[in-house]
């Protein structure tokens, strides 16, 4: 990983109202990322950034992230060929969260089991008071195992 280019953490006025970019790490080095279509406002996914992730992103115009089940890079697209590519980028107030407005390549989805968004299920009460998945709203976009295989 290379050496961080961002700036130490300020004061709460330099964090509010600077121009400085101080992104807040948690613990495990991660940042938040809400990822939403440019063009419709759509949520999309929700990722982590380490440090070089966020720099990579920032480098190259396309969504990188970190992978805390694989523990390794990832471009959002390398294999299905869905790149991310960014439009803006904001950082919330106190700049512990990324909001990515992006287009995506490909067929324009961006959830790896085939769907537009990764929010393809509704939480709804059950008669019975206990929470359920709704079924999905749409179809998906196109299928997963023709795309990364199965498996």
């Amino acid at each position: 990983m290379t050496d961080s280019i961002f700036a130490p953490r300020g004061s709460k006025q330099e964090l509010e109202h600077g121009t400085t970019l101080q992104p807040r790490f948690d613990d495990n080095g991660l940042i938040c990322a809400v990822v939403t279509q440019a063009d419709t406002g759509e949520l999309l996914m929700v990722g982590y950034m380490n440090a070089e992730a966020l720099k990579r992103t920032i480098d190259t115009g396309e969504a990188w992230y970190w992978s805390r089940s694989r523990q390794e890079y990832w471009k959002k697209g390398g294999t299905s060929g869905q790149v991310q590519k960014v439009v803006e980028m904001r950082t919330d107030c106190d700049q512990d969260a990324i909001w990515l407005k992006v287009r995506v390549e490909g067929n324009g989805a961006t959830c790896h089991v085939g769907y537009n968004s990764c929010f393809y299920r509704r939480i709804e009460k059950a008669p019975d008071g206990s929470a359920v998945l709704a079924a999905p709203d749409e179809a998906p976009v196109y299928d997963p195992d023709e795309v990364y295989g199965h498996k």
